[in-house]
């Protein structure tokens, strides 16, 4: 069954990973959307913000449909119907989604345009919720919080090109222009990314990537971090349900502001820099490259661990990775023909990235509470500062965003026993605080309020909560005779 299991891993991984890079490409995109949409139809700062409100919020609703339809059926969607299908159904449904921005284009329509994207995002919440279980499932179990970081490294390849890609179809060139693109070109790269959603649909239909999955055991859980040494953690008392557990109900708030402040930060970015900084919207594209870079720049640091080299070389990886995927920003900026040298400044922010990825040692909490301490510096720079210097702050909170996905979600699921994929299912659905953080900020940036600069205060406040849930976390999780400080850590994040 091992023999099997390893032969078909390289393949459909491999198959997989088309969709982590989907959704970070469509994500980081409507960013480029955002100021486009605003501009032309003279939209306030919150009503821009409406289409990532529309694009997050679609995957709490996604998840809600697939809960009552499992209740309803009698058992979970996917373990019926298989994996494989429902990604390969989700791909269609967000290849439908896409088709909306042609008549959205040319009738200038955001409503119909938020509900393109609305639709894109019902079919990524089916993806989401198939496909992470599925990257666990393939190969070792003791290696598949490593294979996360992987994907998520890919995820981040997406978002890093995502706005180039779209600026260049939008504005007909990625850099030295000024002018303000035509809402009709914005059809264009989406109707090409639905043709692709159904190839690739078709691809997975075919593929080797399995429709059923082995069930966790409820005997005992083995954390991501325990599998380190093969660690087994106590077997907690059972409990009604997953929100039983305080590192469950609070990790859902956690998610929700994660998710909530890594993607406001750079949905209104633009706004910042056109208003402070008088820099044009089609020149913008770069910038919101980087942040989402920055975030391939966490995850690929923390993905050291899913290879198989020596201790030695792992370490000095720890150093190295940051700027091959640096590196990787860069040469795709420069094939897009910008000039990268403003950006080769960032490369000492990365030291920071490092020093506090040292400092963790991989415990989850521990690199919870620091990195959200970072990144509450960050903003407050970023909100105290001028010109290139409280752009690049803003920027790097996206270093500081990167690895928190697998801390929260690490610390939330970890003792919940039987209950474990009830509380992914609830995690997931917190999605939407991309879209309600987003929305919240874009609405106190009104001049009358708190203006642009100020009002990532509000991704302060998410920070600060999110120091919190990592000391609540570690003392729930400690009532339950489970303590990561415990448990040598190689590079699971």
């Amino acid at each position: 069954m091992e023999q099997k299991n390893s032969k078909n891993y390289g393949s459909a991984l491999l198959t997989l990973v088309t969709v982590f890079f989907f959704w970070g490409f469509v994500a980081a995109s409507n960013d480029i959307l955002i100021p486009v949409f605003k501009e032309k139809l003279n939209l306030e700062q919150w009503q821009s913000q409406m289409i990532s409100f529309a694009f997050y919020f679609a995957y709490t609703i996604g998840s809600l449909i697939y809960f009552f339809i499992s209740q309803s059926i009698g058992g979970d969607i996917l373990n019926k119907f298989g994996y494989k299908n429902g990604i390969a159904a989700g791909l269609v449904l967000s290849a439908l989604g896409t088709l909306l921005f042609y008549p959205a284009a040319e009738a200038a329509s955001f409503l119909l345009m938020i509900s393109g994207l609305f639709i894109v995002g019902l079919g990524f919440s089916l993806q989401q919720i198939a496909a992470n279980a599925l990257v666990v499932a393939l190969g070792d179990p003791k290696t598949g919080a490593m294979r996360l970081s992987l994907t998520g490294g890919v995820n981040n390849f997406g978002t890093t090109i995502g706005p180039l890609l779209v600026s260049l179809a939008i504005f007909g060139q990625v850099g030295g222009t000024t002018h303000v693109a035509s809402i009709s070109a914005v059809k264009f790269p989406y109707l090409i990314l639905g043709a692709l959603f159904i190839v690739v649909a078709i691809i997975f239909k075919f593929s080797s990537v399995p429709d059923k999955i082995p069930t966790v055991t409820d005997e005992v859980i083995t954390s991501p971090t325990d599998s380190a040494k093969g660690t087994k953690t106590p077997k907690t008392a059972d409990r009604k349900n997953a929100f039983s557990y305080l590192q469950l109900s609070l990790g859902m708030i956690a998610i929700f502001v994660y998710v909530g402040v890594e993607v406001s930060t750079a949905s209104n970015l633009p706004a910042f820099m056109k208003e402070k900084l008088n820099i044009p919207t089609a020149n913008i594209a770069p910038f919101i490259s980087l942040y989402w870079a920055s975030l391939m720049i966490g995850r690929w640091t923390a993905s050291v661990g899913a290879f198989s080299f020596g201790d030695g070389i792992k370490k000095a990886l720890r150093f190295i990775m940051p700027y091959i995927a640096f590196a990787v920003f860069l040469a795709v900026n420069r094939i897009a023909q910008h000039d990268v040298t403003p950006f080769y400044i960032y490369a000492f922010v990365i030291v920071v990235l490092i020093i506090a990825d040292l400092l963790s040692r991989g415990n989850p909490a521990r690199q919870l509470l620091i990195f959200s301490g970072c990144a509450i510096a960050a903003l407050f720079i970023g909100m105290m500062s001028s010109g290139m210097v409280s752009v690049f702050a803003f920027i790097s909170v996206g270093l500081f965003c990167s690895t928190l996905w697998p801390c929260i979600y690490t610390l939330a699921v970890t003792g919940l026993g039987r209950h474990t994929n009830q509380g992914s299912s609830f995690l997931i659905m917190m999605i939407m605080g991309g879209g309600v953080i987003s929305l919240l900020q874009g609405y106190l940036a009104d001049n009358h309020l708190l203006g642009i600069q100020w009002s990532y205060l509000v991704g302060v406040g998410c920070f600060a909560y999110l120091a919190f849930y990592a000391i609540k976390a570690k003392s729930a999780l400690k009532s339950q005779g489970i303590d990561f400080d415990k448990v040598e850590l190689q590079g699971a994040h």
